[in-house]
């Protein structure tokens, strides 16, 4: 008899808050029952007021991913929106332009995407991201979606013996793989001193939530602490695949002028590199975090 692994059969798409209040202030569309809302009613070049932002943050926390279309904003409109939320990260590898704060992804004939791995922003940082607020300046006429994947419901379908395996372990997350391949032995060598590779829970408790989340990724996780070299890439390997899970995942077709906003400590991303020689330009700021933690 073939083996078959079926997919996940029962999902849960926040913590059991109780809380369902009706939205007053925005529409709610979700992308899928789990992950990702589009919401409509919001002018993010306008002042957000204390209500409205408290709306926000809750359909933030509830769905992981919100989509604002039709946003007519300048890039600082952009900072004054993720500010809201916390204080800008100025991005070591990143940031080029006259604003520091914004990463510019400019991607053409001359510059094909790379992007297209699961990965959550920063998490080589002692203290990485919060979020990300990403805008879509130019876009292709067709393909350059991005995808997101709820690590939380990646975290529960795992089997019981693998959450109890994993049950307080750490990871490490390093730059020098991703970053550090394009930098001389010398500027590698000064990045390491400035960003050293830091431990972080490989599951951990969202702060908000206290929802608990799978936190390793293929692009910035090198190994799991204490493990050997083949047991830790055996098990990294397992726990990267959880966010290739489709049922776990939402996906945005952007437009010009469209903005997404995502929890980096929930979530992971893909953004699809199929669209070479077209143009795709956005810009990303991303707001830093606090230290990630396996308690509550």
């Amino acid at each position: 008899m073939l083996d078959i692994h079926a997919g996940p059969r029962v999902l849960r798409r926040g913590p059991d808050t109780g809380d369902e209040r009706p939205y007053d202030r925005f529409t709610v569309t979700p992308l899928t029952p789990l992950i990702g809302a589009e919401i409509g009613g919001v002018d993010l070049a306008a002042d957000v007021d204390g209500p409205l932002l408290a709306e926000l943050r809750r359909a933030f926390l509830e769905w992981k991913v919100l989509f604002f279309r039709g946003q007519a904003i300048t890039v600082e409109d952009h900072c004054r929106f993720a500010r809201l939320w916390g204080d800008l990260e100025v991005h070591p590898f990143l940031s080029e332009g006259d604003v520091p704060e914004i990463v510019r992804f400019e991607k053409g004939a001359d510059a094909k995407g790379y992007e297209n791995i699961w990965h959550s922003d920063v998490s080589w940082r002692e203290v990485p991201s919060m979020a990300s607020v990403l805008r879509a300046l130019e876009v292709p006429s067709v393909g350059g979606d991005t995808l997101w994947a709820d690590m939380g419901a990646a975290y529960d379908g795992l089997p019981d013996d693998v959450k109890d395996r994993i049950d307080g372990l750490t990871a490490v997350h390093d730059f020098t793989q991703s970053f550090g391949r394009s930098l001389s032995a010398e500027r590698l060598a000064e990045m390491q001193a400035q960003h050293p590779a830091v431990e972080h829970p490989v599951v951990r408790v969202h702060p908000e939530t206290g929802r608990r989340t799978l936190y390793v990724n293929s692009v910035f996780t090198s190994h799991i602490v204490g493990l050997d070299p083949e047991e830790s890439d055996a098990l990294l390997a397992l726990l990267c695949e959880q966010a290739l899970v489709p049922e776990y995942q939402c996906r945005f077709r952007w437009s010009a002028g469209s903005v997404a906003f995502w929890d980096n400590r929930a979530t992971q991303h893909y953004a699809v590199s199929d669209y070479w020689p077209q143009r795709r330009v956005m810009e990303r700021a991303t707001i830093i975090g606090e230290r990630p933690s396996g308690n509550l």
